[in-house]
C-alpha cells in the first residue's frame, strides 16, 4: 500500500457514508415428475418471517461471491461437495432498487442461477424454517418476499434462453440419456410441445453436443419398441446452429 493510501485510512470515516449489504440470492432449478421446480424457503427470522423466498444469505467478510453462492448452496441443498461438480452455478444479475429490503440498511443482492439433476431434498438452513421444491406452476399463485418474484422470473427466463444456444439441458439429465429425456428437459422448461423427429435430428447435428456411448437402454420405449440409443455430452458448450423455441421461429 502506498504511503498516501496508508495515511488516508487513518483519517478514512465508514459512518460517513450510507450503510450497505451485499447478499446473494439463489434461483435453483430442476426437474421433478416432469415438472420444474425451484428451491423455496419459509424464512424463519425477520423480515419476511413465515413468507416464502429464494434460498440465500449475506456475504462473508472472507468470501468472493461465487464462494457464497456455492456455500448457499450447498447449505440449502443438501448436495455432498463431490456433487457440486455436477451442478450447474452462474451469475445472473445484480438486484438493488432501493427499498427491496425493509433493513436499516441499503442490500444489493447477486443473483445466481443453478441446475442440478436429481437433487436430494432440501434441507432448511439456520434461518429458514422450511424448505421445500415448488413447482413453477405452484410459484405462480405465491407471494414471495423481496423481490424474489423478479428475479425468479428472471432466472427462468435466462435458463430457457440459455438452452437455446448452450449445452445446460444436459445439466438436467445424467451422465447417460436418450434423445427422448433430453428432449423432455427442452419441453418443460419451454414447457412446449416439440416434434421428437425434428428435435432428434437438430440435436444429433449440431457439432460435439452429444456423442453416442455405443449403448442401449435396458428396456425398449414406453410402447414396446426397441431399445432406445445412450448418448452423453459431447463437450461443446456452446451449440451451433442454435436450437430455437418454436415460438420464436413463428
Amino acid at each position: 500500500m502506498k504511503e498516501a493510501e496508508a495515511e488516508w485510512l487513518k483519517t478514512y470515516e465508514p459512518r460517513a457514508y450510507p450503510p450497505v449489504g451485499v447478499t446473494v440470492d439463489l434461483v435453483i432449478l430442476t426437474i421433478r415428475d416432469k415438472e420444474l421446480h425451484v428451491l423455496l424457503i419459509e424464512r424463519g427470522e425477520p423480515p419476511f418471517k413465515g413468507e416464502w423466498a429464494l434460498p440465500g444469505g449475506f456475504v462473508q467478510p472472507d468470501e468472493d461471491l461465487a464462494e457464497a453462492a456455492a456455500r448457499e448452496l450447498k447449505e440449502e441443498t443438501g448436495l455432498k461437495q463431490t456433487d457440486l461438480d455436477r451442478v450447474y452455478l452462474d451469475q445472473l444479475k445484480t438486484f438493488g432498487k432501493p427499498g427491496r429490503d425493509p433493513r436499516p440498511l441499503r442490500v444489493f443482492t447477486v443473483a445466481y442461477l443453478a441446475f442440478a439433476p436429481q437433487v436430494p431434498e432440501p434441507v432448511a438452513g439456520t434461518d429458514a424454517k422450511n424448505a421445500a421444491w415448488m413447482s413453477l406452476a405452484a410459484t405462480r399463485n405465491m407471494k414471495l418476499a423481496f423481490d424474489h418474484a423478479e428475479i425468479l422470473a428472471e432466472g427462468v427466463e435466462r435458463a430457457r434462453n440459455k438452452l437455446e444456444y448452450s449445452s445446460l439441458a444436459t445439466s438436467f439429465v445424467g451422465p447417460e440419456f436418450t434423445i427422448s429425456e433430453l428432449r423432455n428437459v427442452y419441453e418443460v422448461v419451454w414447457g412446449e410441445q416439440l416434434h421428437p423427429g425434428n428435435f432428434h435430428r437438430k440435436v444429433v447435428s449440431v457439432d460435439g453436443y452429444v456423442e453416442e456411448t455405443g449403448r442401449t437402454t435396458e428396456r425398449g420405449g414406453e410402447r414396446g419398441g426397441p431399445r432406445a440409443r445412450l448418448y452423453r455430452w459431447g463437450g461443446a458448450t456452446q451449440l451451433h446452429p442454435a436450437l430455437l423455441r418454436p415460438s420464436e421461429t413463428t
